[in-house]
């Protein structure tokens, strides 16, 4: 398998991990600087600087590929929580309840999750393709930040919206958008930060191993 393939499957590996961690983890809910998040959030950069980097090294097929796959998996992941939950726990074994709190989704929050998860991260890679073209495959960190922010409220929004709207009657359209707004800036945030991340990976996908190099310069040394 070549060096650069061995680094796609690795990224992409990263990519799902992160996309399952978010998924699981991420039902405990927390305060960052007094703002209420879930723990989940810590795993979104890593979603970012795949999509990001894989799109500029490998283009916007790929980019849609690793979204696609991670998609079905996604589903998967969740149909097979439903289905464990849904098998009859051996007599002493006592912890079925703890074990569906923790693992149980309703069908609204997985609806919500997929949805958002397969918008977010399209729109992610179609924004980012729409800015390089504007930028003449100029400002990396622009395009980079702007399809972030374009996809990441789309993401925090659809999920809000139809994992809680109207689940009480506190949660109506104005106090979801409460809600969504400060979550929406902490992803920014995250986002503007691991900046310097994105221009690594980068570095590191398009790097070539120091054999190939080597190679590479014998071969033009004897073309000349």
């Amino acid at each position: 398998m070549e060096n650069q393939q061995k680094k796609q499957w690795i990224v992409f590996a990263l990519y799902v991990t992160s996309m399952v961690l978010v998924n699981t983890l991420g039902s405990k809910i927390t305060t960052i600087f007094g703002v209420r998040v879930s723990v989940g959030i810590l795993f979104m950069p890593v979603l970012f600087v795949a999509t990001d980097v894989v799109s500029e090294v490998f283009g916007r097929k790929t980019a849609t590929l690793f979204v696609n796959i991670s998609t079905a998996m996604l589903i998967f992941m969740f149909f097979m929580m439903w289905v464990c939950i849904q098998m009859e726990p051996y007599p002493t074994w006592g912890m079925q309840e703890a074990y569906t709190t923790i693992f149980g989704s309703s069908m609204r929050m997985t609806i919500a999750s997929v949805t958002s998860f397969l918008l977010s991260q399209h729109v992610d890679v179609i924004t980012f393709f729409l800015f390089k073209k504007l930028t003449a495959n100029k400002a990396f960190w622009l395009r980079k930040n702007l399809s972030t922010m374009v996809s990441q409220f789309i993401d925090t929004t659809v999920f809000m919206f139809i994992a809680f709207y109207r689940t009480t009657d506190q949660y109506t359209a104005a106090f979801i958008f409460s809600l969504i707004i400060p979550y929406w800036l902490f992803k920014i945030v995250f986002a503007v930060a691991d900046t310097p991340l994105c221009y690594l990976g980068v570095w590191w996908l398009k790097r070539e191993p120091r054999s190939s190099r080597n190679l590479n310069q014998s071969e033009s040394k004897n073309t000349n």
